[in-house]
């Protein structure tokens, strides 16, 4: 099973009284379809940066009445304990998520699935790998691009696209997949794509 994982945050890199989770969206994925959907605001009890406003179009005014993290921290680990956590540029995501669990003296862990580095892996010569131009050039659209419902839906498709590609051409089972896994995020399972479904998603 996996957790598909998209986050807005107010700042670049995790500051508790500074930059944090302002929005979060977790797509439960069995390798076939999605399951489960859980999306929501998040108060970030701080000011959000006026750039990532402009980015993402989350006001401070809009998160003013949202949930705090600790709030949804249950629910977030509920959706993600077991489960591989997906996302583009994984790094940054699970990065935020586990500093806010560290900062409430919980030991958040799972491990991780970079759709960017896979891309690298199984779509060699794109000419970007941003989530936006990558998904533009496979022709699946973005709906609410920068939001974390948006995002996470695109990356949900991403990464259907990307279990179709290992399921039908045959070179992705024998140029050694795991090698590549050893440069992931997290390498405590080192045969992880070995054990993705071969069935189209």
């Amino acid at each position: 099973m996996f957790c598909i994982v998209d986050i807005e945050t107010c700042g670049g890199r995790f500051e508790y009284n500074r930059s944090r989770i302002t929005e979060i969206c977790i797509i439960v994925h069995d390798g076939l379809q999605v399951v489960e959907t859980f999306h929501s605001l998040i108060n970030p009890e701080c000011t959000i940066n006026p750039y990532f406003i402009n980015v993402s179009g989350i006001t401070n005014a809009m998160v003013e009445n949202a949930p705090m993290f600790y709030s949804i921290a249950d629910k977030i680990i509920q959706l993600t304990q077991n489960r591989i956590f997906v996302a583009h540029n994984a790094a940054f995501d699970y990065g935020f998520i586990k500093a806010e669990f560290d900062a409430l003296g919980y030991a958040f862990d799972c491990d991780t699935l970079c759709t960017v580095r896979l891309s690298r892996k199984l779509l060699p010569g794109m000419l970007s790998y941003s989530l936006g131009p990558l998904c533009s050039s496979l022709g699946i659209s973005i709906e609410h691009r920068h939001r974390a419902h948006g995002d996470a839906q695109a990356t949900v498709k991403l990464f259907e696209r990307l279990l179709e590609l290992k399921a039908i051409d045959p070179q992705f089972k024998n140029k050694g997949l795991e090698a590549f896994m050893q440069n992931a995020s997290k390498i405590r399972i080192p045969k992880l794509i070995q054990d993705l479904p071969q069935e189209c998603g």
